[in-house]
């Protein structure tokens, strides 16, 4: 199987933001991309993917909120088959905690909590499609933290 050369562009992004602290060109390359696989209208997987990474790097949580939201909007598109065509190492249901956990803050930083408890007992309630690796303890982690922050028990 060939790797996706869209995943790898993104993932180019990802490390520039992550690895070398360069967020605005995160930003632009992610842009860049966004242009170049029509937007919403792209493959599901790349639209999730890069939505999802791009929220990370917005400077307004609104603009957050929208990425987030365009990235879980593109997961009810996908299938196991199509993640797996790509090489993701995640089945589709293993995407869904972080991206209800990305929500869930932006809900709460914004300051709708109801929307912000809805997403994190979503998260919650699709933990059990992970594994116990390093990706799921963050999630975890993420979780326990946000779990704190609201105040739930």
């Amino acid at each position: 199987m060939a790797a996706d050369p869209i995943l790898a562009r993104i993932n180019e992004a990802v490390q520039l933001h992550h690895a070398q602290g360069r967020r605005d060109d995160a930003r632009d390359l992610f842009a860049a991309i966004w242009q170049d696989i029509a937007g919403e209208q792209g493959d599901p997987l790349h639209v999730c993917v890069l939505a999802h990474s791009m929220a990370d790097v917005q400077d307004d949580v609104h603009d957050e909120l929208l990425w987030d939201r365009r990235a879980l909007a593109a997961a009810a598109h996908l299938t196991d088959e199509r993640v797996a065509e790509a090489g993701v190492p995640l089945s589709k249901a293993a995407l869904y905690p972080s991206l209800h956990l990305n929500l869930a803050d932006c809900y709460r930083r914004l300051g709708d909590l109801d929307s912000a408890r809805t997403h994190l007992r979503e998260a919650h309630d699709r933990m059990d499609a992970l594994g116990d690796d390093p990706y799921a303890q963050l999630i975890r982690t993420g979780l326990t933290t946000l779990t704190h922050q609201l105040g739930e028990p």
